[in-house]
C-alpha cells in the first residue's frame, strides 16, 4: 500500500526544507522523483543527495508562477520519464508585514507562489493523470489556515485559498481516480522558519509551550504523510487537510 516503485512524482520547491524531505520520502518509497524550483544549482544539489542513496531523482529548473513555464516544465517531464502519477505542490513564500504595510506586488508575490502555482500545476496534471488511469495531488497548506497571524495576512489567506482549492479539485477529479489532498504544517524547523523566529519576538518560546510534542517539528517528520498520501493506502482519502504539527492545532 506504500510502494510506489515505477511511480513519476513531481515536486515543486522540492529542493529544501519540507519539500526536500518529502521528495526523500517519495524516493525512497520507489518513486522518480523530478524536482522543480528556479534554483538550478540547489536542485541540483538535491538530485545529488538522492541518487547518492541509490533512489532515482531528476530536477527540472522552472518558474512555477509563469503559465508557459509550467507548460514546458510538464512537457519535459513527460518527454524524458512518461505519465506523471503524483504532484506535490510545495512551492511556498512568506512576506511577514502587517497587512496594511503591505504592498501590492508583495501581495501578488506571495499569493502566486502559494496558490496559483498549485493551480497552474495542477491544471497541467490533470490530463496526463486521467490518461494514466488516477492520480495523487498533495498540497502543502499551513496551520495558518485554520489560524490567524499579524503578520502573516497574504500568507495565511493563500494557504486558505490551498485547502478551498483542494476540496474543489477532490469533487472535480474524483470521477478521474485522481485523488487531492492537503497536508497542514505545523511548526517545522525551516529556513523559513528560522526568518521568523529572528523577525518575531518570543515565537519560539510560544511555538514550545503551544505544542503538546515539545519542539519543534523537523522536514523528516512530512515524509510518512507524503508517502501516505501518495500510495494505495490513501485510495478513498480525498478533500482532506491533514495537520502536521505535533499537537498544536489542537492544545
Amino acid at each position: 500500500m506504500f510502494q510506489l516503485t515505477g511511480k513519476i512524482a513531481l515536486v515543486t520547491g522540492g529542493n529544501g526544507g519540507i519539500g526536500f524531505a518529502m521528495a526523500r520520502g517519495l524516493a525512497a518509497a520507489g518513486a522518480n522523483v523530478i524536482i522543480a524550483g528556479r534554483d538550478a544549482a540547489k536542485s541540483a544539489a538535491a538530485v545529488q543527495a538522492l541518487t547518492a542513496d541509490g533512489w532515482k531523482a531528476d530536477a527540472v529548473e522552472a518558474d512555477v508562477t509563469d503559465e508557459a513555464a509550467v507548460k514546458r516544465l510538464f512537457d519535459t517531464v513527460s518527454q524524458r520519464h512518461g505519465p506523471l502519477r503524483i504532484l506535490v505542490n510545495n512551492a511556498g513564500t512568506s512576506i511577514r508585514k502587517a497587512p496594511q504595510d503591505l504592498s501590492l506586488e508583495e501581495w501578488h508575490t506571495v499569493m502566486d507562489t502559494n496558490l496559483t502555482s498549485a493551480f497552474l500545476c495542477s491544471r497541467a496534471a490533470h490530463g496526463p493523470m486521467r490518461e494514466a488511469g488516477g492520480g495523487k495531488v498533495i498540497n502543502i497548506g499551513s496551520m495558518l489556515s485554520i489560524f490567524g497571524a499579524p503578520y502573516a495576512s497574504a500568507y495565511g489567506a493563500s494557504k486558505g485559498g490551498v485547502v478551498q482549492f483542494t476540496r474543489s479539485l477532490a469533487t472535480a477529479w474524483a470521477q478521474d481516480n485522481i485523488q487531492v489532498n492537503a497536508v497542514l504544517p505545523g511548526w517545522i524547523d525551516t529556513q523559513l522558519t528560522r526568518k521568523a523566529r529572528e523577525q518575531v519576538a518570543g515565537l519560539n518560546e510560544r511555538v514550545l509551550a503551544r505544542t503538546p510534542a515539545g519542539r519543534w517539528g523537523l522536514p523528516a517528520d512530512l515524509s510518512g504523510i507524503a508517502v501516505f498520501l501518495a500510495g494505495s493506502a490513501s485510495d478513498f482519502v480525498t478533500g482532506t487537510a491533514i495537520p502536521v504539527d505535533g499537537g498544536y492545532s489542537i492544545a
